[in-house]
């Protein structure tokens, strides 16, 4: 198992509660909090190359660097870890411009084969942000960062219903065609949601299937497999 997380991780302690659970990380490491790793790495020769991506827009040139066996903070048993940087430019004809920077500490082996999966891996982390908290903060779910607070549980009653339901939802987005096949066609969650909610208000459906295939009739939807 390999352990992801942001700079507030990368610290001895937390890296040494990871080893004795014999897993591996990829922490942030920023040179603000990590000043003895970045000096010891002002000093050290580091192994770079780079490469080029058409990312569908414009072509990206992304700059890799990294180091091996630079000491996590100055005290006399500091734990050793392996560091890697990425930058990503965009590439223009008058100039390249800085789009992503970010740097990693971890104590996986680097080397010019491996560092570009490592810090794909180390990236990773934003998927769960992207995918799963801001679709349930902003595409019609309604949760906040102070959500399941509050007396007799009701909040958090209301919290793992939300968190089924957005289960559920994922669950359908793999396996049921229709669903699919509305969402595709509504276009967003919301309006979606928005739909359904309407039609539950004047009329009492015997079933969810029964639901998505009275919307698909309506909005006269072909599916593949019927």
């Amino acid at each position: 198992m390999i352990v992801l997380g942001d700079d507030i991780y990368c610290c001895q302690p937390h890296c040494e509660a990871v080893a004795v659970n014999n897993w591996r990380f990829i922490f942030v490491c920023k040179p603000q909090s990590h000043q003895t790793l970045y000096e010891y790495l002002a000093l050290t020769p580091l192994q770079s190359f780079t490469s080029t991506h058409w990312n569908g827009r414009f072509q990206e040139l992304h700059c890799y660097r990294f180091a091996s066996n630079l000491p996590l903070r100055d005290t006399d048993d500091a734990l050793r870890v392996n560091w890697c940087e990425l930058c990503i430019y965009q590439k223009t004809v008058a100039d390249a411009n800085l789009l992503y920077k970010n740097s990693f500490a971890t104590d996986l082996p680097l080397d010019h084969q491996n560092v570009t999966q490592i810090i794909a891996w180390g990236r990773s982390r934003w998927k769960t942000e992207n995918e799963n908290n801001n679709i349930l903060k902003t595409k019609g779910y309604h949760f906040e960062h102070n959500y399941g607070h509050g007396k007799q549980h009701l909040a958090m009653t209301l919290l793992s219903l939300l968190l089924l339901a957005f289960l559920t939802h994922s669950i359908f987005a793999l396996t049921d065609e229709l669903y699919t096949t509305l969402r595709q066609e509504l276009g967003s969650r919301k309006t979606f949601f928005h739909d359904i909610r309407a039609l539950l208000r004047y009329h009492l459906f015997s079933s969810w299937s029964q639901l998505l295939r009275f919307m698909a009739d309506s909005l006269e939807l072909v599916l593949d497999s019927s």
